[in-house]
């Protein structure tokens, strides 16, 4: 039986999951989304099967701190709890993959998951206007923000921005490290400007492990945000006008649940 006193006298901690095409991180947070220890990392395997990724998520977190739910970012298009497309890892078998449910049964507690862009750009919103949040990672991610509230996911990364390149040909890490830092910062500032052509935003905002790489003069409403809030972002999940905002913007399929649990 739930005890409120005892609940109010521990508030939830949330074991938060940042899975990225170069490396698998996590930390354990507290209710208002502070790392209440050193977040752990590995580098992400290859080949990554939805068997091989759980089994890493799980060794990557056993030595962490005790926690009440999980709150994963997945980089790739994300639906009720469920992979649809997961560029970086390839493979068929990645389509329609409940990752969240798989989670929930091998850690014993409830998960929710979405888009790794939009996780971080939860932990970095000022929650005014129209605010865009880029990552510069392995490849590009993205996530909009209007009046804080979430738009339907929009995944520039595959889209053109050049007759031969799509965004994460373009900026994305493997271009990084074939180009002088000058030449891949020129193509971060045409991406700004591209975006800010399709969008005009209010605020941008650059994450990723990348991010702190960008050296060219930034506009004011353009910000360098912390790589950490790809783990911190991961409270918000659990903000319940946050998640009705998540289910809010598609009607979740028949029988599929947004938030897992088994005992």
């Amino acid at each position: 039986m739930n005890d409120p006193a005892s609940h109010a006298a521990h508030p939830p901690q949330t074991l938060a999951i940042d899975i990225g095409g170069t490396g698998l991180k996590a930390s354990v947070l507290d209710d208002v989304g502070k790392m209440v220890e050193k977040h752990v990392r590995v580098p992400t395997p290859y080949p990554c099967t939805p068997d091989i990724l759980v089994k890493a998520l799980v060794a990557l977190t056993a030595p962490l701190t005790s926690y009440d739910r999980i709150s994963i970012g997945f980089p790739g298009v994300v639906r009720d709890g469920r992979i649809i497309t997961a560029p970086h890892f390839k493979g068929k078998v990645w389509r329609d993959f409940p990752l969240a449910e798989a989670l929930a049964h091998r850690l014993g507690k409830p998960a929710r998951l979405l888009n790794d862009a939009e996780v971080q750009g939860l932990g970095i919103i000022k929650g005014q206007g129209l605010e865009v949040v880029l990552t510069l990672g392995t490849g590009l991610g993205s996530a909009i923000f209007s009046n804080g509230a979430l738009t339907p996911h929009l995944e520039l990364a595959h889209h053109p921005i050049s007759k031969a390149e799509t965004y994460n040909e373009y900026v994305g890490n493997a271009a990084r490290q074939a180009l002088s830092s000058r030449k891949w910062n020129k193509r971060v500032l045409k991406v700004i400007e591209q975006v800010y052509s399709l969008l005009h935003y209010d605020n941008l905002y650059l994450g990723g492990g990348n991010a702190a790489r960008v050296s060219i003069p930034l506009a004011d409403n353009i910000h360098i945000a912390s790589n950490d809030a790809g783990i911190t972002g991961g409270v918000r999940l659990w903000d319940e006008a946050v998640w009705s905002g998540v289910l809010g913007r598609r009607a979740p399929s028949r029988g599929r649940q947004a938030i897992y649990f088994t005992t």
